[in-house]
């Protein structure tokens, strides 16, 4: 055969390698793919940097890595595309990626393109403007894709603007991609006007898909769905039609605003046109459903998908887990997820550490951190961090979680809000405002949820002057506008300082409607107080904003009946009938050996609960011997002072104590959970429990973490209401040590 033939079918060969390996990475085809460049080492072809090269970016586009890295240490001549690709497969992390860019030997706009979108993708704004001031100060030219992606990296809307004028100066504003960061620059940033603006300066011509679905997402992200949804209807007009990025835009308004009813309108049109079995517009729906408490239908949804990737995966993970009652569902999914070959990303551990957190697993709690710490996360590590801060506060470990905290290489303002509610949860508010005033001192901008948790903070520990003081500051110093939830903290914090008509005065001066969160922590603190005039208040406005709301009546019944008036407490009980209120019934659970043991009050279920009850037998003459005295108010008998104490003696939260005493060694700590609040004659109980077995015992109920050791509380008692204990009961030392039970370990 001629030279000249030899080489035109060497060019042909190559060139068909290649069309087909392109067709593979379309796809997302990874056997396919690996069985070309099987074919391609198995040939003995000398190596070639073109062909090296369209493998790299193969394997780039599907974000792998370790093969791409395998692949570029094998080729003989890498050139600056070689590089290029091979920064791009580790573009989901900054830092390996800014040490393969520290190696190209002559980085083009391409090289710094791609590190640029990589800083962008991670939320580190001040490392995309330092390379893109970088190019600037060299030289080097910059396009429509270097701005655009300085762009998306800034969070703040004055850099946003500067960058915008920027590209209006250089000419750049011909490229759809500028136009689009700004829209969703803007959008974030809070200025709708500035963003429409943006949309409605591009013709026709120069908008593309992406267009359409950045100013229909801000329209989501401003409340606006029935705007989003006259843009998706115009689109259509236009003779542009929806495709899967569109319609789980769409959706995602839908999901924002809560819109079921328009959102289950667009999902009767997509089983029409089959797009539902799109993974991408799939998450859309599950997502949708989820947020709209419709959880059925987002696993109908997702079963819809024949393949679902690891994207729908995550969706159901996190749909689940934003309802508590299904967080054992997430981890299951999650697991499911794992055993189909999917590897947990960095939203995986994210969805699946908050369904978590919910159950206060400690043992599951500590396997997914072991599986974060095996898991090479390339990505948003920093997510997963504060994720596991806030599920150690939950578990009660919150030492554990400023530990963590500690340990960071890398933090941001979500790490520090995690770590101040888990303080602040516990009681340690001098360390949560320490902590606050560190956030301040560096280079941190506090948010608005920065300043719930700090009025948290004091609200748990009464700390009324240092809450005005971080209240008013917030707009005046730090330029965060005050939302709902912030006059409700101060509301809170007020009440329970038995600050009744300054609260009151916040309520009719406040621009807001109070919602019924913020009515029922009123409603806690005039339970603590004993304010019953207030308390009817505050119990009627809840029930106009949650008819079914079993939450007020109860208590407002519960404060009738322990103050001796029986009439009034009934009358209440009627109403709940005749409105169909459902009482949540309360219970305590501990988890010992991974395995969770569930109390209900005076039960009779547990296998062992003759066993609890003596226990609690013994305990009760001990504790009277330390000077315990039940609080029959809390007993909430009519008649019969002796049912009433067997009563109080059998609340579930001291049954899953005992059973955590008798089951454990002496000196282990035990953590017990409430899903409701624990009631005085438990918290007095317990505190004398913990100073006579010398253990550290943790219940945390559904407001905050009570954490009792050596005959105190770490809430300092300030949320429990008074009673005829004396609060500063001194136990006496040879009591103590006469009475000391025995606490086998079985």
């Amino acid at each position: 055969m001629p030279l000249g033939c030899a080489r035109l079918g060497a060019a042909a060969a190559e060139a068909q390698f290649v069309a087909r390996l392109t067709a593979s990475m379309a796809a997302g085809d990874l056997l396919s793919g690996a069985a070309l460049h099987a074919r391609y080492a198995k040939a003995h072809v000398p190596p070639t940097t073109f062909l090296a090269n369209h493998l790299l970016l193969f394997y780039s586009r599907l974000a792998l890595p370790a093969l791409a890295r395998r692949l570029f240490d094998e080729m003989p001549h890498p050139n600056v595309f070689s590089h290029n690709a091979l920064l791009a497969a580790h573009a989901r992390d900054p830092r390996r990626a800014s040490e393969i860019f520290a190696r190209v030997p002559d980085p083009d706009v391409v090289s710094y393109n791609t590190l640029l979108a990589a800083f962008a993708s991670a939320g580190l704004a001040a490392d995309a403007l330092r390379l893109f001031l970088t190019m600037r100060r060299e030289g080097l030219p910059v396009d429509g894709f270097t701005v655009s992606s300085a762009v998306s990296a800034v969070t703040s809307i004055a850099v946003v603007a500067q960058l915008h004028a920027f590209g209006l100066v250089s000419g750049l504003d011909a490229y759809a991609s500028f136009k689009n960061s700004l829209m969703s620059g803007y959008g974030k940033g809070g200025l709708l006007e500035e963003a429409e603006r943006v949309f409605a300066g591009m013709s026709d011509n120069a908008r593309n898909h992406v267009s359409w679905n950045c100013m229909i997402a801000v329209y989501g992200q401003h409340g606006h769905g029935r705007k989003a949804m006259e843009l998706f209807q115009d689109m259509a007009r236009q003779g542009l039609s929806a495709d899967a990025c569109t319609l789980a835009s769409v959706l995602s308004v839908f999901a924002t605003t809560q819109d079921i009813n328009a959102g289950m309108e667009l999902h009767g049109r997509l089983i029409k046109s089959k797009f539902t079995h799109d993974p991408h517009v799939a998450s859309g729906l599950v997502d949708l459903y989820a947020k709209c408490g419709n959880i059925q239908d987002a696993c109908k949804a997702f079963s819809e998908v024949d393949k679902p990737d690891l994207v729908l995966w995550n969706t159901l993970i996190s749909g689940y887990s934003l309802h508590e009652e299904y967080s054992e569902e997430a981890l299951l999914c999650f697991r499911t997820m794992q055993r189909s070959g999917f590897c947990p990303d960095d939203c995986s551990f994210v969805s699946v550490i908050s369904a978590c957190s919910n159950m206060s697993s400690p043992s599951q709690g500590q396997q997914l951190h072991a599986l974060v710490l095996k898991s090479d996360i390339q990505s948003n590590y920093i997510s997963v961090q504060n994720a596991m801060i806030t599920l150690y506060s939950r578990c009660g470990k919150v030492l554990e979680a400023r530990k963590l905290f500690d340990r960071m290489v890398e933090r941001n303002s979500v790490s520090y809000n995690s770590i101040i509610a888990g303080l602040a949860q516990h009681g340690h508010a001098i360390e949560a405002l320490g902590l606050f005033e560190d956030m301040l001192n560096s280079a941190y901008t506090p948010t608005d949820i920065t300043f719930i948790s700090v009025l948290s903070a004091c609200a748990h520990t009464g700390k009324v002057d240092e809450g005005w003081h971080y209240f008013n500051s917030m707009k005046q110093k730090y330029g965060v506008d005050h939302r709902e939830e912030h006059y409700s903290c101060m509301i809170d914090l007020l009440a329970r300082a038995k600050k009744f008509e300054d609260a009151e005065k916040m309520i009719t001066e406040m621009p807001f409607s109070l919602s019924s969160v913020g009515w029922t922590s009123l409603l806690g603190a005039c339970r603590t107080h004993g304010n019953m005039d207030l308390a009817a208040k505050a119990a009627q406005e809840i029930l106009r904003l949650s008819p079914f709301n079993a939450s007020a009546p109860v208590v407002l019944s519960n404060m009738y009946a322990s103050t001796g008036k029986w009439e009034e407490a009934a009358k209440i009980r009627k109403l709940m009938r005749d409105r169909g209120i459902r009482k949540k019934p309360g219970c305590s659970w501990i988890e010992l050996g991974r395995i969770v043991h569930v109390f209900v009050a005076n039960d009779v279920s547990h296998p062992r609960i003759k066993e609890v009850y003596q226990f609690l037998e013994l305990m009760a003459q001990k504790m009277r011997l330390a000077g315990y005295v039940p609080d029959m108010r809390w007993a909430l008998a009519k008649d019969q002072a002796a049912e009433g104490e067997t009563r109080l003696r059998h609340h579930s939260e001291k049954l899953a104590v005992a059973f955590g005493l008798i089951n454990t060694k002496e000196g282990e700590p035990i953590l017990v959970i409430k899903n409701l609040r624990i009631c005085g004659d438990c918290h007095n109980a317990i505190k004398i429990i913990s100073a006579l077995t010398h253990r550290e015992i943790t219940v945390r109920d559904a407001h905050r973490f009570h954490c009792f050791t050596d005959g105190s509380c770490s809430c300092g008692d300030y949320w429990i209401r008074r009673s005829r204990m004396h609060e500063g009961m001194k136990l006496k030392t040879q009591t103590q040590r006469d009475l000391q039970p025995h606490t086998p370990a079985t």
